[in-house]
């Protein structure tokens, strides 16, 4: 078996301070506000897992469609003998570059979720004896430093996540994206394209109601950890399409006026009847868009590529 090795950048704590820090300021901002982060506890997970394999929910499928296609070209633009994933999660999709990736040394998972590192490092670990795993416990989006390991490099952020970022945010991410890399490694990010209303818009409220339950989610996971009251039937999803942002927002709805206490902030937070939390922005790209955000980065696209439908991209950009 390979070396597996695990380490934590991440405090013990942080995630219990973050998540106060994130509920205190979005409960008392306006408008009301929680980054989505907060929907991935384990029934949160297995709530996302569901809607990958909704009906409507096109991006797993067709951003899978085009790793299982195209995998062999990305390793042969790319020559990496490290793949870094930010975000890793069960590295389910990451296999097919794995396997393409003849060259390859080293694998550096990246994820807040301890267990799923382990799981999925071991897992790779055991079936991959001539690769090194080093798996890192790390929030990327508050500063990471990378361990040794040869280059070049190629970092992978899949799954349209980048599309959660607001502008600004989404700016800062690419530049310390770019501070990681040395000239000749690469970005492949995963992003999801501007396409029908219609379709967008189903595919963040699913006839069967699994997104729903997941967006409701966050309300049991500050009940939990903060002691909250929430009620979340007293709450009602609702996403939105924002044609001028070329976002989808996901919102939570009250139906009545009402108040919510968090003990453990001392917090009491009114609710108008009608009055909107947003849980989520999932933002749409253009090719020229995405193109755009990563030069002014630093980093240089080199590569494009879409499922057969062009609902989904992604893009090779190598450092500068």
């Amino acid at each position: 078996m390979s070396p597996f090795r695990l380490s934590r950048t991440l405090p013990e704590d942080a995630t219990d301070a973050a998540l106060r820090a994130d509920v205190l300021e979005g409960l008392t901002g306006t408008p009301k506000t929680l980054p989505p982060k907060w929907f991935y506890d384990a029934r949160g997970s297995e709530l996302f897992e569901r809607i990958t394999e909704l009906p409507e929910y096109y991006p797993t499928r067709a951003e899978r469609e085009i790793l299982a296609g195209r995998a062999g070209e990305i390793a042969a633009a790319a020559g990496a003998r490290t793949l870094v994933e930010l975000g890793s999660g069960s590295s389910e999709k990451t296999r097919y570059l794995l396997d393409a990736l003849t060259g390859l040394r080293a694998y550096v998972p990246v994820d807040v979720s301890e267990s799923a590192l382990a799981l999925a490092g071991r897992a790779l670990a055991a079936e991959r004896p001539e690769l090194q795993v080093h798996a890192l416990i790390a929030d990327f989006t508050a500063g990471l430093t990378l361990p040794e390991t040869p280059g070049p490099r190629l970092l992978v952020f899949l799954g349209g996540t980048i599309g959660n970022l607001l502008p600004a945010e989404r700016a800062a991410f690419l530049a310390s994206v770019r501070a990681l890399l040395s000239p000749g490694d690469a970005l492949l990010l995963g992003t999801d394209l501007v396409k029908d209303e219609d379709v967008l818009v189903r595919a963040y409220d699913d006839a069967a109601g699994v997104t729903a339950a997941f967006n409701k989610n966050v309300l049991t996971v500050i009940n939990r950890e903060l002691g909250a009251d929430f009620d979340p039937a007293a709450f009602d999803h609702v996403a939105l399409w924002d044609a001028e942002r070329e976002w989808i927002e996901m919102r939570l709805r009250s139906r009545t006026a009402q108040t919510v206490k968090v003990p453990a902030l001392g917090l009491a937070v009114d609710f108008a009847a009608g009055e909107e939390l947003r849980t989520e922005v999932s933002a749409k790209f253009r090719e020229a868009g995405v193109r755009g955000e990563l030069s002014a980065a630093g980093l240089e696209p080199v590569r494009w590529w879409t499922d057969g439908a062009g609902r989904f991209a992604l893009s090779l950009s190598v450092a500068r």
